[in-house]
């Protein structure tokens, strides 16, 4: 089993039962996993852009943490899907 990289209309976690590393959607979550991942390379560049930043506001400061929280909870699915050996 696989812990997908997205979760179920009702937030649950999405798994794929296969064997075939090269299925369609085996592929696709592999795309979304690269995605996500390489989204929260640049949220991380940006959130610590606005901490630097003196002049950044509570609206700034919000933006960026929320963002950093959603790429964060992207990682942490894609980090417990590879580390549970469901790859």
């Amino acid at each position: 089993m696989r812990l997908l990289p997205w979760t179920g209309i009702d937030g649950k976690p999405c798994y794929l039962a296969t064997d075939d590393p090269g299925s369609l959607l085996s592929r696709l979550a592999d795309d979304v996993e690269a995605a996500q991942l390489a989204s929260a390379e640049t949220v991380l560049a940006g959130a610590r852009a606005v901490l630097h930043d003196d002049k950044s506001g509570e609206r700034a400061v919000r933006f960026a943490l929320t963002r950093a929280v959603e790429s964060l909870g992207d990682v942490l699915r894609i980090a417990v899907g590879r580390g549970d050996g469901t790859r």
